[in-house]
């Protein structure tokens, strides 16, 4: 096997360093994940995922975790209620009789159609506690955020804020968007998509945004008008977490005089730029269990490549940032660490430049496609008739 007597190193506990661990560890591979965070429940987990046949849930079955995937979802949360900027219901998928998770057609003329089909869904968190507890003991390595890394012998010598250093002959970059790693393999800079998101959360929502919440019904809620949405989910441990997506110049952040501590800035921001919208949407701002985070939407140039290396190589947003208006990130993510780690260890190719070079090109090819899909499902749901749309698509594919 071409990683016998060699060390990996995964830099990224996110679900695609998980996952591909724990198939690497299937396959008696030495593999160490180094995360950033002091332990596994430090950072604030984000909505619930939708994992798909293809992808996902794929790469699930192969690392052995279907049951306990299964056992985990949350049926309801993957059900929609659609509303304009008055808060007028639109379409409530509560109320149809198909199960949530029967198949519907996949011959699909409009890319925005695919929000509208149902899949299991689970809590990140979840998701996150079972790829954890699936791994050997001590294979995430916590507090060990990347700094740097230089080459030694055949492989990296990597280094760490916690002062510690560790040699790796392979590294797997899974560290998101923002990755440290990515330098070392490629200089291309991602693109700004034009839209900007503002995530919020509101904890114990049930208490702090009461009509938000039983509103919901346990599911997403999807606000679209004025070229503007809002989408909405709760969690299973009580929260309630919000986007606002809109347009706005890339140079909206630095300019701006927002302090994203500050709630009440926020909400004011939100009464300017979403003036047209009713006065039911504050309930969002009104709690002191609240905090927002600015994402600025990113993606990566359809034709990137670079020059394959036999000892580093990215999966997920490392290498293929993109927003999430077709719901395939995370997804991506998995697969990714699935076709890796087969190229890694099936003993298919004569070296390892050879596998990773067959991996990569896949890879790359298929984020293009997801990317053009998602960029265009990011128009279409900005535009001045994405509600009407999204609307038409629902009733298509939907019966009651």
């Amino acid at each position: 096997m071409l990683l016998q007597n060699k060390q990996v190193a995964i830099i990224g506990g996110g679900m695609g360093g998980l996952i591909l661990a724990r198939l690497l560890q299937l396959q008696n591979v030495n593999v160490k994940v180094y995360e950033r965070d002091l332990n596994s429940e430090v950072r604030v987990q984000g909505s619930p995922l939708d994992l798909h046949e293809d992808s996902g849930l794929k790469a699930m079955k192969q690392a052995n975790l279907l049951t306990e995937f299964y056992e985990n979802i949350r049926p309801t949360a993957s059900k929609a209620r659609i509303v304009n900027q008055n808060f007028e219901l639109k379409f409530d998928e509560h109320n149809i009789q198909k199960t949530a998770f029967e198949e519907i057609s996949n011959n699909h003329t409009n890319s925005l159609e695919n929000i509208s089909k149902p899949r299991p869904e689970i809590d990140r968190s979840e998701l996150r506690a079972i790829l954890l507890e699936s791994l050997l003991p001590e294979t995430v390595v916590w507090n060990s955020q990347f700094l740097s890394m230089e080459k030694e012998n055949q492989g990296w010598r990597l280094y760490f804020k916690n002062r510690k250093t560790i040699y790796a002959d392979l590294v797997i970059a899974a560290d998101g968007a923002n990755s440290k790693v990515r330098s070392y393999l490629s200089t291309e800079k991602p693109i700004y998509s034009g839209i900007t998101m503002i995530e919020g959360t509101i904890y114990n929502a049930k208490e702090n945004a009461p009509n938000l919440f039983e509103f919901s019904k346990g599911g997403k809620v999807l606000a679209l008008g004025n070229g503007q949405n809002i989408m909405y989910g709760t969690k299973r441990d009580g929260s309630l977490m919000f986007l606002l997506s809109t347009k706005i110049p890339e140079n909206w952040l630095v300019e701006s005089d927002l302090d994203f501590k500050d709630n009440q800035k926020i909400f004011e921001w939100f009464k300017e730029v979403y003036q047209d919208w009713s006065s039911e949407w504050h309930e969002l701002f009104l709690s002191n269990e609240l905090y927002f985070i600015p994402r600025p939407q990113y993606y990566f140039p359809l034709d990137q490549s670079w020059k394959t290396q036999e000892n580093l190589s990215l999966i997920g947003d490392a290498a293929h940032r993109m927003p999430p208006f077709a719901g395939k990130g995370a997804n991506l993510a998995m697969l990714d660490a699935l076709e890796l780690s087969e190229c890694l260890t099936n003993n298919h190719f004569s070296d390892l430049k050879t596998a990773i070079s067959y991996f990569e090109k896949r890879m790359l090819e298929r984020a293009a496609e997801a990317t053009k899909d998602t960029l265009r499902n990011g128009e279409q749901l900005h535009s001045k008739d994405a509600l009407e749309n999204l609307l038409s698509i629902f009733s298509k594919t939907k019966s009651y």
